[in-house]
């Protein structure tokens, strides 16, 4: 049986891995669909992956090439959101300062609880870190 090439082979693995997440998201889905109506599946999804990294069922390697290609390409999902906002302009008129500050405020927001979530993890690593090496 004839080895893959190289090229074939990353390209098959990339599928592979964004074929899990797809399966990750889609658990996250019925399990907010089912069982947690008020929590949306973006944030179960996250949970998910969270814990199958945390109990070492899925390894970070396993995952990092689909999630850095869906991360850099992401850009492309969002071109039917501009063209409907294209389409549909007149709708925006005299909302246009509004939606900037919403805009600008959530994606503030978001940068915030980001850079506070980091930080708390940091810390814990680094807590975890100290007490391990006490141990030793």
């Amino acid at each position: 049986m004839a080895s893959l090439s190289p090229r074939l082979y990353r390209f098959a693995r990339l599928l592979l891995q964004i074929g899990a997440l797809i399966v990750i998201w889609l658990a996250a889905v019925q399990l907010s669909e089912h069982w947690l109506h008020s929590l949306p599946p973006t944030v179960s999804g996250i949970a998910i992956a969270l814990v199958l990294l945390g109990l070492g069922l899925v390894k970070r390697e396993w995952l990092t090439d689909g999630a850095t290609w869906l991360l850099r390409e992401m850009l492309l999902f969002f071109i039917p959101v501009v063209i409907a906002v294209l389409q549909y302009r007149e709708l925006l008129d005299g909302k246009l300062l509004a939606i900037f500050l919403v805009i600008i405020g959530s994606t503030a927001c978001v940068m915030i609880a980001t850079a506070l979530a980091v930080d708390l993890a940091w810390r814990i690593e680094e807590h975890f870190r100290h007490s391990d090496e006490k141990q030793s």
